[in-house]
């Protein structure tokens, strides 16, 4: 059965329900990832070669990927499972609701003057620090999160749904969460964790800039266009780059520049064009991606029934 046909009801739970507050398979899934890196993170890592570190953040990544995602395959064929299992196992994969509350709260905090609130819950979902923010800083950091995870947590994890089906959305989002733990370019994950960043690279490539021109067609056009063009080869990651130098472009706000990470300072170049942004910019970029979220549902279930009366 087409996989197209199960995602809006899929996005329709993830909107009634929101993320399960609890037995997230996520979680679990999290705690796995710090067993196997105690099993394989070797006692004396600045003895290994960088290929002997490599090959072991590959393996761990191939032991940790394979499994879930063939069982989330043989689920999916089961008869009386072929319908539920797809269903819900995006519904876990996508983050779109729980994005949108994390960014509210934010929002809410900005509008009713509560700097002290806005900064503890912003720093709930970005990783530089933000206890020093003012409330433009506060708004930026909240935007380029809504931006980013629009792409990883709600557009990638459709792509690789519409592609492979129930397999697919596994296979992407335990990669995303890998690459989250151990994408770091640090002193411990710089050759362990390479093979996680890279493959997440290569699953979010595509979805990276198929959410670009999401937000290019929902927002202003040639402003974004223009960012992404001008803005996104100066960015540090090649997949982010794109999405929020497009979004903000899109939006009409100004985002980038420095910020402060773990204690030290990271001059970031710009991004976007416009005014700085404020609290009601980050209403407007949780509306870009659920308006962008619903319209791929859209096109993607039309097309489906299109092929379907074309074949019947």
């Amino acid at each position: 059965m087409n996989s197209a046909l199960f995602l809006p009801i899929a996005l329709l739970l993830d909107r009634l329900l929101g993320e399960p507050p609890r037995w997230h398979p996520l979680v679990g899934f999290g705690r796995l990832v710090k067993a196997m890196e105690r099993l394989v993170y070797p006692a004396a890592p600045q003895a290994e070669p960088v290929w002997r570190m490599r090959l072991r953040g590959a393996a761990a990544i191939a032991l940790l990927l394979i499994p879930p995602t063939l069982i989330a395959w043989a689920l999916a064929r089961l008869p009386l499972l072929e319908i539920i299992v797809p269903v819900i196992l995006l519904y876990l994969a996508v983050g779109a609701q729980s994005l949108a509350q994390h960014a509210e709260v934010v929002r809410k905090a900005l509008a009713d003057g509560d700097l002290a609130l806005a900064r503890e819950r912003v720093g709930w979902i970005v990783s530089r620090d933000t206890s020093e923010l003012d409330e433009a800083g506060v708004a930026r950091a909240a935007i380029e999160s809504v931006l980013e995870n629009g792409s990883d947590a709600v557009f990638a994890a459709l792509f690789w749904f519409l592609i492979l089906g129930a397999p697919g959305a596994v296979l992407y989002r335990l990669s995303n969460t890998l690459d989250a733990m151990w994408g770091y370019k640090n002193d411990r994950y710089l050759h362990f964790g390479w093979a996680a960043a890279r493959f997440d690279d290569v699953l979010n490539y595509l979805p990276a800039r198929l959410t670009a021109v999401t937000y290019l067609l929902l927002g202003k056009a040639a402003d974004g266009w223009r960012c992404w063009r001008t803005q996104a080869p100066t960015w540090y990651s090649p997949n982010a780059g794109p999405v929020m130098a497009a979004g903000a472009g899109a939006l009409g706000v100004s985002l980038g520049g420095g910020a402060r990470y773990h204690g030290q300072w990271k001059e970031r170049p710009p991004l976007g064009c416009g005014p700085t942004p404020t609290h009601e910019d980050i209403g407007r970029a949780v509306r870009l991606v659920n308006r962008g979220m619903w319209l791929w549902a859209s096109l993607s279930f039309a097309a489906a029934i299109l092929i379907g009366a074309i074949h019947a």
